[in-house]
């Protein structure tokens, strides 16, 4: 299974921000939103980084109240680590282990396609061992 088999039923924005934007609408965004992380795009609408919970957080914490009128460009995660849509799921998980990270932005011919979550990745593995579960027990019963 591909990454671009995960993203075949979505629908909806991905959201985002710009790198010139400031760190208080990039939270406002996360927190209305309800997200843990947004890619942060350049002038060109090129993936430039990410801007995530854990960002805000190192950037409080280092520069106080002020962290809230920084640029997301001085405080984003760059650059960031992307994938392709023809990567296998199971590689993307992998790298998203090793890497200690949670979300993915999703390239093809240097444009966002997508953004991929842990969560994303997880409930298909899920969804896979049920599907092999109940497999098993039609097997087994059927036998």
């Amino acid at each position: 299974m591909t990454i671009a088999r995960i993203m075949e039923g979505r629908v909806g924005e991905i959201w985002s921000c710009h790198a010139e934007d400031c760190v208080a609408d990039a939270v406002e965004l996360l927190a209305t939103k309800r997200i843990g992380a947004i890619p942060v795009r350049d002038a060109h609408n090129d993936v430039a980084g990410i801007f995530s919970e854990r960002d805000v957080l190192h950037c409080v914490h280092a520069h106080g109240a002020d962290a809230m009128r920084m640029k997301v460009r001085d405080v984003m995660t760059s650059p960031a680590i992307t994938i392709e849509p023809g990567m296998a799921v199971l590689e993307a998980l992998s790298l998203m282990t090793r890497r200690r990270i949670r979300h993915l932005p999703v390239v093809e011919n240097g444009r966002m396609k997508g953004f991929i979550s842990i969560g994303d990745l997880v409930k298909y593995r899920i969804d896979r061992v049920e599907a092999e579960a109940e497999a098993m027990r039609s097997y087994i019963q059927s036998a």
